[in-house]
């Protein structure tokens, strides 16, 4: 297993920490490259749920990004990520209004939600980068 880039996780944290979707990231991973803005994970997880659940096909899907009743509401974040209490930080980076870059195209036209695993980063810059039709 590689080992995420330190200065990744850090600003992955501290999106996670201040609850902030305003950081705009383009990473390289394997057969893609994405751009967009990165949010909570919580956050994340909550607007897939909303989408689900406005779906016909797949509204019982949307249990499965929310917060279970048992664990009430989610515990106070230490950057944790996932929340799966390794305290060593995120271990996925969540896009939302994001776009995977193939050739001149964005795809999806209107922005995506993409999570992506850090270890699968091979190379990433700050901010989104921008594409042509022309």
């Amino acid at each position: 297993m590689k080992r995420p880039d330190d200065l990744l996780r850090a600003i992955a944290a501290m999106v996670e920490s201040q609850h902030s979707s305003q950081m705009s990231l383009t990473v390289v991973t394997p057969g893609a490259v994405i751009t967009g803005r990165l949010a909570p994970e919580a956050l994340w997880k909550e607007r897939v749920a909303e989408v689900l659940r406005d779906s016909d096909h797949l509204g019982r899907f949307a249990a499965a990004f929310a917060p279970s009743k048992e664990d009430g509401d989610p515990p106070p974040d230490d950057g944790g990520g996932d929340g799966d209490g390794d305290g060593d930080g995120p271990t996925h980076l969540h896009f939302h209004v994001a776009r995977i870059l193939q050739g001149s195209y964005g795809i999806p036209d209107t922005g995506g939600m993409y999570r992506v695993a850090l270890e699968d980063v091979s190379a990433w810059t700050i901010g989104d980068i921008g594409y042509s039709d022309r």
